[in-house]
């Protein structure tokens, strides 16, 4: 049976799910650190506020973002890369908190990636109609770290693919407090979001937060 897109109470699942060889969902893992970390990413915001950036291409992105950590990602027409300044504001990105570097760790831990320490936290807002395309994660040089995506806030259908853009890729539902963990030989899979269904959430109301730790170098 289909979860319910809006049941976001305490019998939300919890346990593990393996979606291919070292890539798995961690089911409820932030659910109860989810009020702390929201105001956590209010005080990033205050600092570096959430943004449309562009692609290469000239596109507005789908859904807004911002980061913190000794590194943000940033897209514009120069193309995609990482860097240490925020370009809106010419100063660095705010600092990862001490709670978020805990959460990655202990996620890529209960994976099988023991000493995850990420040095970027993309943070992605996502309101009713947002989306990301499939893609792969591959502008960071150390490609033996493993990606570690927190969802916060509204559900969304996470597809999770193959190494070539044409596999068929697998629809997982992500309700708040969910953790998807993938490396090793699923590290360069092809990954995005569907278009977020209309709702509110009780905590973050009409919108999905995306917490995305890398280990860029």
């Amino acid at each position: 049976m289909t979860p319910d897109l809006f049941d976001h109470g305490d019998e939300a699942p919890t346990g593990r799910e393996a979606l291919a060889p070292g890539a798995l969902v961690l089911r409820g893992f932030a659910r109860n650190q989810a009020e702390g970390l929201v105001a956590e990413i209010d005080a990033i915001c205050a600092r570096a506020p959430f943004r449309h950036m562009l692609t290469p291409g000239g596109q507005r992105m789908s859904a807004a973002m911002t980061n913190c950590g000794p590194l943000g990602w940033v897209s514009d027409r120069r193309g995609y890369r990482y860097q240490a300044v925020d370009p809106d504001s010419g100063k660095p990105w705010p600092p990862m908190p001490g709670a978020f570097l805990r959460l990655a760790a202990d996620a890529a831990a209960e994976a099988g990636f023991a000493g995850f320490v990420p040095d970027a936290c993309l943070i992605n807002r996502y309101e009713p109609g947002a989306r990301m395309s499939l893609h792969q994660d591959r502008d960071e040089r150390d490609l033996s770290a493993p990606i570690v995506s927190v969802s916060l806030g509204l559900p969304a259908i996470f597809l999770f693919g193959g190494p070539n853009r044409s596999d068929r890729a697998e629809r997982v539902l992500l309700l708040h407090g969910d953790v998807v963990v993938w490396g090793g030989p699923s590290r360069l899979r092809f990954h995005g979001i569907l278009p977020v269904k209309e709702g509110a959430h009780a905590l973050l109301g009409r919108q999905r937060i995306n917490l995305t730790f890398r280990k860029t170098a």
